[in-house]
């Protein structure tokens, strides 16, 4: 059949096997959205953004309707959120939340990985000295007519930084202003991409091509992992 039927086999059953591990982790943020401040979405501005972000990773309607019904318990699932603090190879410090109804099959787990690929779990929030949680929000830079009037427009709304890369633009707020940072985009008309509630380096650190090497690894194998949700480093 050729090369380029096997090169469109491949990258078919790459976006698949990147969709079976993204979904999961996609409706499990939305029932513990749902959980943590109720199932109406237009009164729950943390789960109006979690389905916004779902919604534009592609996850089907019935999906994310079945994920918002498991918040009221109807299969007997119950998700927590757990965090874990560790660091990597070459001294990098790494977050990991994790979404899990078996916490003690995931803490297992997040230790074998630490353990197998050179790395050690930490107490639980010694690096909070380290990072400070922001509300990251992205979304495409052509919604935007006036990107400074737009910042001036942020600003009371809990607006801390505001960053471009390519044709994204990338709204930093401190933790409280998740909500009204959400609501002011939606008034504006801004389709959001992306919102969440992130860990960022307080001193982002630079490591060397082979050094990264080892961490990312240590990465990787942490993101295949189902329970695990996100992923923070201080990696510059």
């Amino acid at each position: 059949m050729g090369r380029a039927f096997e090169y469109r086999r491949a990258s078919k059953e790459k976006r698949w096997d990147k969709m079976s591990k993204v979904f999961p982790k996609l409706a499990k943020a939305i029932t513990m959205a749902a959980k943590e401040g109720g199932t109406d979405p237009d009164m729950n501005a943390k789960l109006r953004a979690t389905i916004a972000t779902a919604k534009a990773q592609n996850l089907p309607k019935d999906n994310i309707e079945a994920a918002i019904k498991r918040a009221n318990g109807k299969d007997g699932i119950d998700i927590k959120e757990i965090r874990y603090d560790g660091k990597a190879p070459h001294g990098a410090l790494i977050i990991v939340e994790c979404a899990t109804d078996n916490s003690t099959r995931t803490v297992a787990n997040v230790k074998f990985i630490f353990n197998k690929n050179g790395g050690e779990v930490l107490t639980t929030g010694s690096l909070d000295f380290m990072f400070t949680r922001k509300s990251v929000i992205e979304f495409n830079k052509s919604d935007v007519l006036d990107v400074e009037e737009l910042e001036l427009a942020l600003i009371d709304a809990g607006l801390d930084e505001l960053d471009i890369e390519g044709n994204h633009v990338i709204v930093y707020g401190d933790f409280e202003s998740f909500g009204t940072l959400n609501k002011a985009l939606e008034d504006m008309g801004i389709e959001i991409e992306k919102s969440s509630l992130k860990y960022i380096p307080n001193v982002p650190t630079e490591f060397s091509d082979e050094q990264l090497e080892d961490i990312e690894k240590l990465i990787d194998k942490l993101e295949d992992d189902d329970d695990v949700q996100n992923v923070y480093t201080n990696i510059d």
